[in-house]
């Protein structure tokens, strides 16, 4: 009899858990709301945090304040976030960078997995495989040729170690099967810059900084990293398309809270920015700044994250990549 009314107790406190999580979800938000984000303002991710934080200050009646935590990239913006109270009342906008690449290569005071919780993805950006216009190949397999033909004399720009550049390059190496050899820049602008003067064969670029150099004929444009086309460039191929199998390399940004955070309010959370990210100024604007919108439920999140670091951490280790732009 001790035993059943013990258990009887036990599932009396979960449902009762379950219910004070669910009236606390329902009243959320109550005051105003946190939104981390890892880099400088002025920036991408600040002006995604900025659409989204409107969007959402419109649906919840309360203020979504952005505040900007920049600093070794991004490392101080994880490692503020993760310490804040898992009251709901502070999110993290996480991206590549700080969430997948660099805890990979280097000592971060962050564990993402022990210290967030996946809330939602919002939004993923191809980069663009760009050329110099003086460099003899019209597509992907062109370039591939001349870099059989060529081992170990062709280079490719990257905006510094472990960045997406650096490491979408690693990846052509391995699944073109070429030889060609990595030449960093301290940011995107100098490598942009060394590609179109056609002192550097190739680049994988974010979209935005190289589009008006390829419309008006400077940089030539080969194909997206991507796993299917984009809507800004519908007329590029992707690399998978162009031969080289297996090829998917994409920035991506998401919404992690502080571990400890309500299950039912982190659901409420990822609903809301479904339906932000649904919502036809809110995709136009993020299309303004070269990126797509796209949701996920928290489950699909976290399994994506898992993936990421997998097969990110493959190749940073086959590659011995070490250090962060």
């Amino acid at each position: 009899m001790k035993q059943i009314k013990k258990g009887l107790c036990c599932a009396a406190a979960v449902l009762a858990a379950a219910v004070c999580g669910a009236t606390q979800a329902q009243n959320y938000p109550n005051k105003p709301v946190r939104f981390v984000v890892t880099y400088p303002a002025g920036g991408s991710s600040d002006a995604m945090a900025r659409i989204i934080g409107l969007k959402l200050t419109e649906y919840w009646g309360q203020q979504v304040l952005v505040d900007s935590r920049p600093g070794a990239a991004g490392a101080v913006g994880m490692e503020y976030a993760a310490k804040q109270a898992p009251d709901g009342y502070t999110f993290l906008l996480g991206n590549f960078g700080p969430v997948t690449a660099n805890p990979l290569m280097t000592r971060v005071k962050y564990n993402v997995a022990k210290d967030f919780v996946a809330v939602s993805q919002i939004t993923r950006a191809a980069n663009i495989l760009v050329v110099p216009v003086t460099l003899p190949v019209k597509n992907v397999k062109g370039l591939v040729a001349l870099a059989k033909s060529r081992p170990g004399e062709m280079t490719y720009a990257t905006s510094g170690p472990g960045s997406m550049s650096h490491l979408a390059g690693e990846m052509f190496k391995r699944l073109a099967k070429v030889d060609i050899t990595t030449v960093p820049y301290q940011g995107g602008v100098f490598s942009i810059a060394a590609v179109q003067g056609g002192h550097i064969m190739m680049m994988f670029s974010d979209a935005q900084p190289v589009m008006s150099n390829i419309r008006a004929g400077k940089l030539r444009a080969l194909a997206v990293t991507s796993e299917k086309r984009t809507p800004f460039t519908p007329e590029l191929p992707t690399l998978e398309e162009e031969g080289i199998k297996g090829f998917a390399a994409s920035n991506w940004w998401g919404i992690l809270f502080p571990t400890g955070v309500q299950k039912a309010t982190v659901d409420k959370v990822a609903a809301d920015l479904a339906r932000a990210l649904k919502d036809k100024d809110v995709i136009e604007k993020l299309g303004n700044l070269g990126v797509e919108a796209a949701s996920s439920t928290p489950e699909q999140f976290g399994a994506f994250l898992v993936s990421e670091n997998q097969r990110w951490g493959k190749l940073i280790k086959e590659a011995g990549i070490s250090g962060i732009q």
